[in-house]
């Protein structure tokens, strides 16, 4: 029998989830703008409800593409708000379109939100050795680090424990226990 984090639990979405993706190095500026707004749709909400969502919002933010998503209106923030497969806080929705508008401006400054990112931990995913799911930490350092630098920057939705879930889920750290067999990738 494959032995997993516990967290993800028996649902294959969360299953496909933690073996697919959670902890997988995420370079791809387009799909961290995905995480960075799934992770602030997440924020008082289980992870499995939003990972239920994704392809939602996925329709519902133009496949995520940023510079779509930091031009809509007012109209677009009325659809959104009508849309019952995402989650319809208008605060969450303006701070995508807040979100998108910032990885613009960090690619004209910086050249790319990954680099960016990514050089919060050096550009090499941090491995940690959590013996079980109690041992992991909702934030760290880095992850305060970050989300200061993201709100200085004018982001929302980017507090430390939201950073830490982000770094967690594009592979910044590995945060897979160690009798996980994903913990040895």
């Amino acid at each position: 029998m494959i032995k997993r984090c516990t967290w993800c639990g028996d649902d294959p979405l969360y299953v496909e989830y933690h073996d697919k993706e959670w902890g997988v190095p995420v370079k791809d500026d387009q799909l961290l703008f995905e995480f960075l707004v799934l992770e602030g749709a997440q924020a008082g909400l289980n992870w499995l409800t939003i990972l239920r969502k994704r392809e939602n919002y996925r329709q519902a933010f133009s496949g995520f593409d940023y510079v779509k998503v930091a031009n809509y209106d007012d109209k677009d923030i009325e659809r959104l708000l009508n849309d019952a497969g995402i989650v319809r806080n208008k605060l969450k929705i303006q701070s995508a379109i807040k979100n998108a508008r910032g990885v613009i401006e960090i690619q004209k400054e910086l050249g790319s939100l990954s680099d960016y990112l990514w050089g919060f931990v050096n550009h090499t995913p941090i491995k940690n050795h959590w013996q079980s799911n109690q041992d992991i930490p909702a934030k760290t350092d880095i992850s305060e680090q970050m989300s200061k630098a993201l709100k200085k920057r004018g982001f929302n939705f980017v507090g430390p424990t939201i950073c830490y879930a982000f770094m967690q889920a594009v592979g910044m750290v590995n945060d897979h226990t160690t009798d996980c067999f994903c913990y040895y990738r």
